[in-house]
């Protein structure tokens, strides 16, 4: 059936996304110059335009009287709504998600966080929807022209064409949170492991071009990801930068995994937090773990002594098979103990001997946690030479400019 307008609802969308690349590249513009330039009539580029302006996508923002000669009414200019939010980048960890909103020209115009203490996913989506429409509230947004969403969960997940082994960490929520996100959204979504969008947005800013890079969260949890050639990759199985489940303790704490020893045992902050308990200090948070961290408490000091070189025996081996050029560590606990990154570096450096002219610079994430949102909205641009062997990502148009350092900036 044909639209009042004549044009097919295919084609329709064709032209709204030509439109808005248009608007995006070029400014606010007419839509006679529209028309002119995708080389519709002025009858369609009209249906184009009110499907457009219904949708909250562009406004009017001003009228071409200048130069205009003649009588008549000015023709009125259209542009990108800058309180459309277009994409939406969402991370779950084990306690929080973060959100961040980008607009048409791919800036960060929303973020906010929130914590959560259930483990029952039904119950973190809520948190989660409410924690969108809390930051479109309080920037003064709408999701007239939403176009994607990107969301990190904790664990592998499974990527088109793989298939991620349940018996490693695969993440239950994938699907429950494609339905819920699809139900409550109907846009594109892609879903990933959490920590392999906080590498991408991490390296994105790298210094340097094709690196390889081993990046290494420690949170709530411990993963990574992994740049090889510039790229990002997931493995054969999506597990790709899975280093939280690596023995570097013989007979170690248990893991949530079965195993005993692993990093996450001894390396994540429950972890560290859990290790400074059983030595006599009453700390439940990284809050009140940093005023002993502050005045060098020898207790203290010590287990995060141990977490930094168990993380530089965990890394080791890819090091040394993947010889990269960064070894990035994340967290908040890195940034506040820088005890546990020199540690990591000292261990890191005496496994690579006598090799150590060509080790790796070790340093800590320059950004924090919300890496994981902004990946994800960075996945979804599909810009960045990062993302050339990753799967194809869902979008309605091809964008121009990928994320901005000055938007990255304005989300921490």
């Amino acid at each position: 059936m044909q639209q009042p307008n004549g044009v097919h609802p295919i084609t329709a969308a064709t032209h709204e996304e030509r439109a808005m690349q248009l608007l995006r590249s070029h400014g606010a513009l007419t839509r006679g110059e529209l028309a002119d330039a995708l080389g519709l009539s002025r009858t369609t580029m009209s249906g184009v335009a009110a499907a457009l302006l219904s949708r909250r996508a562009v406004v009017v923002v001003d009228t071409d009287a200048a130069g205009r000669h003649g009588s008549g009414r000015p023709a009125e200019r259209l542009a990108l709504d800058p309180r459309a939010g277009q994409f939406i980048g969402v991370e779950f960890t084990h306690r929080r998600v973060q959100v961040v909103i980008a607009d048409a020209s791919h800036e960060v115009v929303g973020s906010g966080s929130a914590s959560f203490d259930t483990t029952a996913w039904d119950e973190r989506l809520d948190i989660a929807f409410a924690l969108v429409d809390q930051v479109l509230s309080d920037a003064d947004l709408h999701l007239g022209n939403l176009q994607a969403i990107g969301i990190g969960v904790p664990g592998p997940v499974a990527q088109q064409g793989l298939d991620v082994p349940a018996g490693w960490g695969r993440s239950p929520a994938g699907e429950e949170v494609r339905r819920a996100f699809a139900d409550r959204y109907a846009v594109p979504l892609l879903i990933d492991n959490n920590t392999r969008f906080a590498a991408l947005a991490e390296a994105t800013w790298a210094p340097g071009e094709g690196q390889d890079i081993i990046y290494v969260r420690l949170g709530e949890g411990v993963g990574g990801g992994v740049i090889v050639g510039g790229r990002l990759v997931t493995g054969s199985a999506g597990l790709a930068g899975e280093v939280g489940h690596v023995r570097v303790v013989d007979s170690g704490p248990a893991c949530r995994c079965g195993k005993h020893g692993c990093m996450e045992a001894v390396a994540s902050l429950p972890a560290i937090l859990a290790a400074c308990r059983g030595r006599g200090h009453d700390v439940a948070s990284l809050a009140q773990l940093v005023p002993h961290i502050e005045r060098r408490d020898p207790v203290v000091d010590e287990v995060l002594r141990n977490a930094g070189a168990a993380v530089g025996r965990a890394l080791a081996g890819p090091a040394i098979a993947l010889n990269p050029a960064q070894i990035i560590i994340g967290g908040d606990i890195v940034a506040a103990a820088p005890t546990l990154l020199r540690a990591a570096a000292d261990t890191l450096h005496f496994e690579l001997f006598p090799v150590i002219e060509s080790s790796p610079e070790i340093r800590a994430a320059h950004g924090g946690d919300e890496d994981g949102a902004l990946g994800a909205v960075l996945a979804l641009f599909h810009q960045s030479p990062l993302l050339a062997a990753y799967p194809a990502q869902p979008s309605r148009d091809d964008h121009d400019h990928p994320l901005s350092p000055r938007a990255r900036r304005s989300a921490i």
